[in-house]
């Protein structure tokens, strides 16, 4: 295919194994489409095809996607599937794998990552390094078009691996994102931690501003690039691939000093230190109680029958002011409203039944400063919560996330779920509810904005 749009004239094709249902790109070698698996209809899948023109390429390529189909890692996209077919009469290699709803270079034109962002991301990427690595193999291709994600799960991208056993591979330099020994034909673990620094470099400022094959001298990261991840950019990018950091090494740097043995809590020594404080205290009352009681048996053991002869006239003359007609007029005047019917019994009901439910406790997420530096205008997450009857938040999903951020999504979802709601009544008793909850990250500030969802 000369043009990558001469691709897209397969869109829609359903006479083959797998229906073409959408194209999602490619380029002059190759095409995505979105299809799905016989008897699953409902799970989306993403089927790549492949020229075939060298046979002896194509032979080596099936045998690396097989390969590959055998691992299995939760940050390493599965593989179905593979081998050849025919589209139009044109020879062609396809794999079937798993289908990502976006990856990291569709997020970059938009926006640098947050560094809490990159504290999430770069894990699971070094996660599924480690495990290809143990198992012989090379990823190849780590950049931010091949770092996927799939609901709230990151996952790298698994059709381009290669085994540490295959000599004089055919892939040479493409970009700055491969290490420079791949022009020679040298695939390493050590460049997968080059195509690492590159990468990071990328999703903190947007851009690569540095080559490492025009000089002799190692690529120094921009200076914006914060503190641990420009150090380890840094180590990632030497030009002599024995020089370069482990996989280990930058897992073991993600590790704050100190953060492996939690700081004690400052609570408990505050209440260790003041139980003997409190508990003399609670004796005080019970002591001036104790000899209230002991001074009034000892004035009815001096004056007992005088004094109580003394109280009894007070008393009396008491008693006449009570007794006065004022008492029996509510005794009269109480049946007279149960007597009106219309009032009571009509207006109550209504109330209860007409109580819509209201936000008593509201959370907005709790931003750092390094990631509101990174927004441009507003970001917006609308989430739908499902509320119980006892006004706790029974689940929480979001429904809207036009920028496509993970990290405001997840803080929108965490706080989302700490709110707290009045029921609404039905007939006087509270019923489950649903609201909308639409967040709006500035750089600034946050808000949140509450929307009962009426069904």
């Amino acid at each position: 295919m000369s043009n990558p749009e001469d691709w897209k004239k397969w869109e829609g094709r359903v006479d083959g194994k797998f229906p073409l249902r959408q194209w999602l790109g490619g380029s002059e070698h190759s095409a995505v489409f979105l299809t799905e698996r016989p008897g699953q209809p409902n799970q989306p899948t993403a089927i790549k095809f492949l020229a075939a023109d060298d046979a002896a390429e194509a032979d080596r390529q099936l045998s690396r996607w097989r390969a590959t189909a055998l691992l299995s890692h939760p940050h390493l996209m599965r593989i179905y599937e593979a081998g050849r077919c025919r589209l139009d009469g044109t020879p062609l290699l396809y794999v079937l794998m798993e289908y990502a709803e976006e990856d990291l270079s569709q997020i970059l034109p938009q926006r640098p990552l947050a560094p809490a962002e990159v504290t999430d991301l770069l894990p699971a990427v070094l996660d599924a390094l480690s495990y290809l690595h143990g198992k012989g193999f090379v990823h190849g291709r780590v950049k931010p078009s091949n770092v996927h994600a799939m609901g709230d799960e990151l996952k790298l991208s698994a059709d381009q691996t290669v085994s540490f056993t295959e000599s004089n591979p055919t892939r040479g330099r493409r970009d700055v994102y491969d290490a420079p020994e791949t022009a020679a034909g040298i695939v390493s673990p050590a460049g997968d931690v080059w195509s690492i620094g590159v990468t990071l470099v990328a999703a903190l400022t947007q851009n690569v501003t540095f080559e490492g094959t025009t000089s002799h001298h190692d690529p120094d990261p921009p200076e914006t690039v914060p503190p641990p991840f420009r150090g380890i950019a840094r180590e990632c990018l030497h030009l002599d691939p024995k020089r370069r950091c482990s996989i280990a090494e930058i897992q073991a740097r993600l590790q704050p000093e100190g953060r492996s043995v939690p700081a004690p809590v400052p609570t408990p020594p505050i209440r260790s230190a003041s139980p003997y404080r409190t508990t003399w205290r609670i004796f005080i009352p019970i002591a001036i109680l104790l000899l209230l009681g002991l001074g009034i048996r000892v004035l009815y053991a001096i004056f007992p029958p005088k004094a109580a002869s003394k109280i009894e006239p007070i008393n009396i003359a008491v008693a006449p002011v009570a007794s006065q007609p004022v008492s029996p007029q509510p005794a009269k005047s109480s049946p007279a409203p149960a007597s009106a019917p219309p009032p009571t019994p009509v207006s109550s009901p209504p109330k209860a039944a007409a109580s819509p439910g209201e936000v008593l406790h509201q959370v907005l997420p709790d931003v750092s400063q390094s990631a509101r530096n990174t927004i441009t205008g507003t970001i917006k997450v609308g989430v739908r919560v499902e509320v119980d009857p006892s006004g706790k938040v029974a689940s929480a999903e979001v429904k809207s996330n036009p920028a496509k951020s993970k990290y405001f999504e997840r803080l929108a979802l965490a706080a989302a779920q700490r709110w707290e709601f009045s029921a609404p009544e039905v007939d006087g008793k509270p019923t489950a509810s649903t609201w909308l909850l639409r967040f709006r990250f500035k750089r600034t500030s946050t808000e949140a904005s509450p929307q009962r969802v009426t069904r």
